[in-house]
């Protein structure tokens, strides 16, 4: 029964002593290999014992484990493995002290993970603080680089801001309910008298600013391009997956919890942010250069397609949300570990102009570079097709014509930007062509050959990932 009990958290805790070990050792001999290798036997290791657990719903306090988390935890771990790998070719041309990536990047992990099994505001900002501490340290890990450091500093800054504004919303709705978990009190408060109490919607509406800010939704996304621009190329990746991906997780618990669903405000606003960040998002990603500020207002873009799936508060959103993320992870991981395998100690490829005629010396690059980027636009034959399909329907079934009309225009907006990269990948190549020299890693060729064959497997054969995730719905609606 004891042992059963420890089952479950059993990843957490993985996670956690892994990260010491590895801080330890760094403490005795510093060994780059060592540090990665042991990160991702971790990782492994956590994954493999999300399949010795119970798949029943259990509650551990302030945790809630079961499919969801298993999910979400799952795709954490997958996410970081790719990250360790892509770190370890990273850091390898530059000077810094690379063994400490892996514990913090452990840590950012561990947080994503209490994340997605938060029943409770005390868990869910646990949690946050934990991931988001980790990234200050990231995202500002190249401290010989002025790009590098103001991006930490601004997130910083912003990530400070934002959790006040979660920290005054829970204060607000523990004085007018006096619960502090997702469900219980607050949605019977909701049912019987919200509509009398300001603070309670002060509450909400706090609640709403510090996870805007989380998710970087219009209008909270200013510090999206510059930070996405500034940290180290596979931070990057883990910013724009991991860390949206654990404050969805949130989302959707929130949301069918009945916590958020049943405020007309809310879901109101909601709407607007989600229009406003499809618009804004490929707006502005069409006014950039730089493919890592692209990819940062198509992100954007992104979340607001994934809202409109949220939206649409049925069981398939759970379905449609859930296989959008992981297709999403799948290409942005793809998108932003080419960066950094091209990265050489001069920097990063970063503009459309880094890429150009890259076709002509290294096809395999664009090629993935390409399916990537297809996903992301949702072209027919790749698993982002089939994620935008799903949130298509969701919608549709809960009559958003609103929302799909702007979600279709918006996706043709973002083919224009999308294919301007790939353009520029089979034009002419310029003979003062730097990138296109560096070598690619045997390691980093394979993980991007498999990301892209996953992309496409899951864009012909959705069927086996949508009974992997069938049975996500019941877990999100807390009893």
């Amino acid at each position: 029964m004891q042992s059963a009990y420890l089952n479950a958290p059993l990843p957490y805790i993985i996670l956690a002593a892994v990260s010491l070990m590895i801080i330890i050792a760094i403490s005795i001999k510093r060994n780059h290999a060592f540090a990665m290798g042991l990160s991702v036997i971790g990782m492994i290791a956590a994954f493999i014992t999300l399949f010795t657990n119970d798949t029943a719903e259990s509650t551990y306090g302030l945790l809630v484990f079961g499919p969801a988390a298993q999910f979400f935890t799952g795709l954490f771990l997958s996410s970081g493995i790719v990250i360790a790998f892509l770190g370890y070719d990273y850091l390898y041309n530059h000077d810094e002290h690379r063994e400490e990536f892996y514990p913090v990047l452990l840590l950012a992990i561990l947080g994503a993970s209490v994340l997605s099994s938060s029943i409770n505001f005390v868990s869910f900002f646990l949690g946050l603080e934990l991931m988001t501490v980790s990234l200050y340290v990231m995202i500002a890990y190249l401290r010989d680089s002025s790009f590098s450091l103001e991006a930490g500093v601004k997130y910083l800054i912003l990530a400070a801001a934002s959790s006040a504004f979660l920290l005054m919303g829970m204060a607000f709705l523990y004085f007018e309910t006096g619960s502090l978990e997702f469900t219980g009190p607050i949605v019977e408060y909701a049912q019987q008298g919200w509509q009398t109490s300001m603070l309670f919607l002060a509450g909400l509406a706090f609640m709403l600013v510090g996870i805007g800010f989380k998710l970087a939704v219009v209008p909270f996304h200013m510090w999206t391009a510059d930070v996405y621009e500034g940290a180290p190329a596979p931070v990057t990746a883990f910013v724009a997956t991991v860390s949206k991906g654990a404050v969805v997780a949130v989302l959707l618990r929130l949301f069918f919890s009945g916590a958020v669903s049943q405020f007309g405000s809310v879901v109101l606003v909601l709407s607007i942010i989600a229009g406003a960040s499809m618009f804004a998002g490929n707006i502005l990603a069409l006014m950039q250069k730089n493919v890592k500020r692209i990819l940062a207002y198509s992100s954007i873009a992104h979340l607001g397609y994934i809202l409109v799936a949220l939206l649409a508060y049925r069981e398939s959103a759970v379905s449609a949300i859930s296989y959008y993320l992981v297709v999403y992870f799948i290409t942005t991981l793809g998108a932003f570990g080419l960066v950094s395998l091209l990265s050489n100690r001069k920097g990063e490829p970063t503009d459309i102009d880094s890429f150009r005629g890259i076709f002509w010396r290294q096809p395999l690059i664009a090629i993935v570079f390409t399916a990537m980027l297809m996903s992301l636009a949702g072209i027919p034959l790749t698993g982002g097709f089939i994620g935008k399909f799903m949130v298509v329907v969701a919608g549709v079934e809960s009559s958003l014509w609103a929302l799909i009309i702007i979600l279709i225009v918006n996706s043709a907006i973002g083919i224009y930007y999308y294919l301007r990269i790939v353009a520029a990948m089979f034009s002419d190549a310029p003979k003062e062509l730097d990138y296109s020299r560096v070598k690619v890693p045997f390691s980093g060729q394979m993980l991007m050959t498999i990301l892209t064959v996953l992309l496409i497997y899951f864009g012909i054969f959705p069927d086996n990932l949508l009974s992997l995730i069938d049975g996500l719905v019941d877990s999100f609606i807390l009893k």
